[in-house]
């Protein structure tokens, strides 16, 4: 098992809002592939997956807030 966490995005800058995810629960995704988009006060940004599997789970929802470094989602790997 994996974690889609917030990545570090530079600036000083703390925490992101979830804007949306391009996949739901049970889809396949790419190692590489962007999975979601967080928006901050400065930008957007689009986080890539940094494992293939299926995403098992969504942990932080859109709308939602997180900070650097939590995990936003889970995904299973598959090989």
């Amino acid at each position: 098992m994996s974690f889609v966490t917030l990545p570090d995005l530079g600036e000083g800058i703390e925490r992101a809002i979830v804007a949306c995810w391009y996949f739901k629960e049970g889809d396949v995704v790419e190692e590489g592939e962007d999975i979601l988009e967080v928006v901050t006060d400065k930008a957007v940004f689009n986080v890539p997956s940094i494992t293939g599997g299926v995403l098992r789970k969504v942990l932080v929802k859109d709308g939602q807030e997180a900070r650097i470094g939590e995990a936003l989602g889970e995904i299973r790997e598959t090989n």
